[in-house]
């Protein structure tokens, strides 16, 4: 097995893959979205099952998450095209903080050279002002961030592709192994039954 094989580039984009997730959980919890939330949980759970499949060679863990690296593409296109007001969606719904309450993404206050303009208040207002989001209004940013939240989910694609080429290719490999070999000194045919021997 070389340094660059399939199964050490799957563990590399599963690793990857891990960083990007756990970066991105951290400012949907921030923001209060629950459905990102919820969906990077289990796309954690799920690359670290697959991430044990591949070092300990298991095949139908692998499997599992190459169906979930599907499920993982189609959510981050769905997030592009809330965030690109794209099929009837719109960034100002509340689709991704499930409609729990009107929180919205965390980069909208706080992107790279946002200029933030609070309510001219006293003491305590000015805590309510921290506290709630719809009392500040956002004068400019750098890069507006809907167009940060679409880099976030441009990323994962791409990982996540890279991650799901390499992931079949380390299934066929893992299958071809299973194939030829039955631990026993010999090849298996299936043809022929299978001898137990002592």
């Amino acid at each position: 097995m070389g340094c660059c094989s399939a199964r050490c580039m799957l563990i590399l984009m599963c690793c990857l893959q891990l960083i990007t997730a756990l970066e991105r959980q951290v400012f949907d919890f921030l923001g209060y979205q629950w459905a990102p939330i919820m969906i990077n949980f289990f796309h954690i759970i799920m690359v670290i099952l697959g991430l044990f499949g591949v070092i300990q060679y298991r095949s139908r863990y692998v499997i599992m998450y190459l169906l979930w690296t599907l499920l993982w593409v189609g959510w981050n296109v769905f997030v592009s095209c809330v965030y690109l007001d794209l099929g009837g969606l719109s960034k100002e719904s509340d689709v991704l903080s499930l409609g729990v309450l009107s929180h919205r993404s965390w980069w909208k206050d706080n992107g790279p050279g946002c200029e933030s303009d609070g309510l001219p208040s006293a003491g305590w207002q000015n805590q309510q002002n921290q506290q709630n989001p719809e009392l500040t209004t956002v004068l400019s940013c750098w890069l507006e961030y809907q167009y940060i939240e679409i880099l976030h989910c441009i990323v994962q694609l791409l990982i996540s592709l890279l991650g799901f080429v390499y992931a079949c290719y380390v299934v066929s490999t893992f299958s071809d192994e299973e194939d030829s070999f039955n631990f026993i000194s010999e090849f298996h045919h299936p043809s022929k039954p299978s001898q137990l021997l002592f």
